[in-house]
């Protein structure tokens, strides 16, 4: 996520920019050579901190993937134990990543198949266990409710938050920053608040045959 405020390295600069042209172009529509130019250095001199895109591409989609869940981890523990105040901030951390890393978001979608089959199983383990973390955490909220039926609605909840990339550029198909942020996180909360009208165990298509 973009919480950093000091300033990025060199390192950081080039995926940042690797990034956003792979999302732009393709991964297979961007040279090494123009990613260099982006951050101002020789396409060659990227292989000082990088073996090559297959590498930038993994270091974006696994790094992502780890400091989403390493955020939620950190939540949990500065949430003490209040389950509404830690899914509000879940929510929050979320938006921002929605709303400042939407290169990612559309990098996940195009490319993660591109990943070695390595990379690949450790981005979805770690999508797992973040998915996981927010399913204990409305569950604590409603408790009723089957839990996978919990699961769908974590799993829809980031279907709407990560519909960022499509939603266009601020002024045009944003509102803007802060009223785009206040938007998700009326419907993000809406959303899973719609569990208490949850069907009755073993009614819906989300109950599991013990209803739980």
């Amino acid at each position: 996520m973009s919480t950093r405020t000091d300033a990025p390295t060199r390192r950081e600069q080039i995926l940042r920019e690797a990034a956003r042209l792979f999302a732009e172009r393709g991964f297979h529509g961007v040279g090494v050579d123009e990613i260099g130019a982006a951050v101002g250095i020789s396409g060659p001199g990227l292989y000082r901190h990088f073996a090559g895109k297959d590498a930038m591409l993994a270091e974006l989609l696994v790094g992502i993937s780890g400091r989403l869940y390493d955020g939620g981890r950190k939540r949990v523990a500065e949430a003490d134990g209040d389950p509404e105040r830690l899914l509000g901030s879940l929510i929050d951390g979320h938006i921002d990543f929605a709303l400042d890393d939407r290169a990612l978001i559309t990098l996940h979608d195009r490319e993660l198949d591109r990943l070695r089959d390595s990379d690949r199983k450790l981005v979805r383990q770690l999508q797992r266990q973040y998915v996981e973390l927010w399913v204990g955490v409305v569950r604590e909220l409603h408790p009723p409710v089957p839990v996978a039926e919990v699961r769908g609605a974590v799993h829809a909840v980031f279907g709407l938050l990560n519909s960022t990339p499509h939603l266009g550029s601020y002024g045009t198909g944003l509102p803007g920053r802060a009223a785009t942020e206040a938007l998700l996180r009326r419907l993000a909360h809406g959303a899973f608040a719609s569990l208490d009208g949850h069907v009755a165990a073993g009614d819906g298509p989300f109950a599991s045959e013990d209803g739980r």
